[in-house]
């Protein structure tokens, strides 16, 4: 399964060397030796990292994975492509939604299903927990989000109430509670921008899994804007202390001797000016079938394979 701690540590180290004008700020923050900088695994340069967000609180749901990202990071153009892929993906070869191959199958599942899907190969993987997803916005004092579109969520479930009966209320009106977000950039706290990134009960478009796949986005590009400000990692102290902080209940196949060349190649794709990209699988390529899977909504490819999905992501890729 790997270690449970150090993807997170990998992340901001990218996000750092995204920023920082030398690899010398990474040896002094860190003190990293030669033994950190062994080669990276790699095919046709490229490489490919898998992000699933778990719920993790306990209960039938907790390691469903409500975010999935492939991450892939070209060594030789230096560019990052961010890849959204919708939860509700049908999987055929499970008979379920690609967010219980995590559940079903661990790792290996996961990684094997994702291959498929995307028609890329996956090198290293990253499982977060949702609180401490939190946990890493709120020390960073919160993040700004720019919300596109003004939506509300009446039944965004409340954590614990999921089998209260409500005194008897038949509408079980207590186990949710109504979200709102206007339209604009706003500061969000850890609380605020996991509930903006996992809404999916709105009754417009934002109610969709494409829209929730944008708004995760949407955070994660925050997240790294904080991260890149003067203002934070020009402060040591607080740099090692986020550092430690991801460290604590993340599980990856990240190995420490690694470090150093994902610093420097994060660092190098800095001179990149259009170093980074982010999109999803969108409604162009996957559709929801009038019939019915199990009684579950999903989605499935437009041309009932994954050929066009796979065109898809390695044209974006070049």
């Amino acid at each position: 399964m790997g270690k449970k701690i150090t993807f997170w540590t990998i992340l901001i180290l990218l996000l750092l060397a995204l920023t920082l004008g030398s690899i010398f700020i990474f040896q002094q923050y860190l003190n990293l030796k030669k033994t950190y900088f062994n080669p990276l695994i790699t095919d046709n340069g490229r490489v490919n990292f898998l992000i699933l967000g778990i719920n993790g609180d306990g209960g039938l749901d907790k390691d469903l994975t409500d975010t999935i990202i492939f991450a892939s990071l070209n060594t030789e153009t230096k560019k990052v492509g961010l890849i959204s892929i919708p939860r509700d993906i049908w999987v055929e070869e499970i008979k379920a939604k690609i967010n219980t191959a995590y559940h079903y199958g661990g790792t290996d599942l996961a990684k094997e299903t994702t291959e498929n899907i995307l028609g890329q190969p996956i090198h290293y993987f990253g499982i977060v927990n949702f609180n401490s997803f939190g946990q890493i916005i709120d020390y960073l004092g919160g993040v700004e989000v720019d919300v596109e579109t003004a939506f509300d969520d009446f039944k965004y479930p409340v954590f614990g109430k999921e089998n209260d009966l409500c005194e008897g209320d038949k509408e079980l009106s207590c186990r949710y509670e109504h979200l709102h977000f206007e339209a604009g950039k706003q500061i969000m706290d850890g609380a605020m921008a996991l509930k903006f990134s996992r809404s999916r009960n709105s009754e417009s478009d934002e109610g969709t899994d494409f829209a929730r796949s944008n708004r995760q986005q949407k955070v994660i590009l925050a997240i790294k804007n904080k991260v890149a400000s003067k203002d934070f990692y020009l402060q040591p102290k607080r740099v090692l202390g986020l550092l430690e902080l991801t460290q604590k209940e993340i599980i990856t196949n990240v190995k420490p001797e690694i470090y150093g060349s994902l610093a420097k190649l994060g660092w190098e794709i800095n001179k990149n000016q259009s170093g980074i990209s982010m999109t999803a699988l969108n409604g162009n390529l996957l559709v929801h079938p009038v019939s019915h899977y199990s009684k579950q909504w999903v989605l499935v490819p437009k041309d009932n394979g994954w050929e066009e999905i796979h065109k898809f992501i390695q044209k974006l890729l070049e």
